[in-house]
């Protein structure tokens, strides 16, 4: 019995030498020195001794117990004093801490740059779903099955009728179905295309605009272009439209811009040419005319398409569009 209490002695000194905190250190006092503790169950083991040896165990048991006690209190007045001392370095008067707050992306902030150009010349904002029908995407577009103008598209299928939607044109389908012109419309969002290197990703922004009156002309389409490039570009650049083929417009044109670097004077970025394409335009097809109902002979109207990442490139000097999503905060933080 007297090796049990000394032992216990021990076990409790060297608990307490290791203890760091105040849960661990009352952890150790539940342990020993608690109702239910070791000590406690140690002295009812007292009544098992012999008549002779009680007297000088019950006294041992007593003396081990203070010995614990006074331990324990020196262990706690030790921390409180450490705690207190973390207190009195803390200087309350200093500043707080700087959190940064975070910024919009840079395909966001030239997504809204964009829209609001277009909603000063009268364009309202539509959205639409990502995932679209095959109807919408292309048959409603003049592009019928195994029309040739689907292998420029490089297309997500999730059915042999339903995919994702690789440009944001079907906007002007499901509007032009369900409202009377005028109509003059933009629609931005996300497309999705099989196609990825340093001028491509499988996900991207586009804004597909329409406008669609009695009259509407091709110089309408010029004079609205050249607004929008003037406005984003924040100069007098040249524009040139060049023919080119859309199934659902017709006329077609691509169109480039002066190049923002060498301002047509030729460089690396321009290829020599001075020039860099920025979007497809053209007049409304009479075949999507018909396909929502409308007189082609009455109505007409233009369309038109850009990638926001590749105006965001031109505008800020980026030459990989694969930065925009690689979360590097040291290019986000330029914007």
């Amino acid at each position: 019995m007297e090796e049990v209490l000394r032992g216990l002695k021990a076990e409790a000194e060297a608990s307490l030498h290791s203890v760091s905190d105040q849960v661990g250190l009352e952890e150790v006092r539940v342990k020993y020195l608690g109702r239910k503790g070791l000590l406690a169950n140690a002295m009812k083991q007292l009544a098992q001794a012999a008549p002779e040896d009680r007297p000088r165990l019950g006294q041992l048991a007593n003396t081990v117990k203070q010995d614990v006690e006074r331990l324990f209190q020196a262990k706690k007045e030790a921390l409180e004093a450490g705690s207190q001392t973390v207190k009195q370095q803390l200087d309350l008067s200093l500043p707080g801490r700087f959190i940064p707050s975070g910024k919009l992306h840079p395909v966001t902030q030239v997504m809204e740059e964009i829209c609001a150009v277009f909603e000063g010349m009268g364009f309202a904002v539509a959205e639409g779903p990502d995932v679209e029908t095959d109807h919408y995407n292309f048959e409603a577009l003049n592009i019928p099955a195994h029309h040739p103008a689907r292998d420029m598209h490089d297309t997500f299928y999730v059915s042999d009728s339903i995919l994702l939607r690789t440009h944001t044109s079907p906007m002007q389908a499901r509007i032009m179905e369900k409202q009377e012109p005028p109509l003059r419309y933009i629609a931005p969002g996300k497309v999705y295309r099989c196609d990825s290197d340093i001028t491509h990703t499988p996900m991207f922004h586009q804004v597909e605009g329409f406008l669609v009156d009695r009259q509407v002309s091709f110089a309408d389409l010029k004079g609205v272009l050249t607004l929008f490039t003037r406005r984003i570009f924040q100069g007098d650049l040249p524009l040139r439209f060049r023919p080119s083929f859309f199934p659902f417009t017709e006329p077609s044109a691509e169109v480039d811009i002066a190049c923002v670097i060498c301002k047509g004077s030729g460089c690396r970025v321009c290829k020599q040419t001075g020039w860099l394409e920025i979007l497809g335009a053209g007049m409304i097809d009479p075949a999507v005319m018909k396909m929502v109902g409308y007189d082609p002979e009455k109505f007409s109207g233009f369309a038109f398409g850009l990638g926001v990442e590749r105006i965001a490139m031109l505008k800020y000097g980026i030459d990989d569009i694969r930065l925009y999503y690689e979360n590097d905060l040291r290019f986000l933080r330029q914007f």
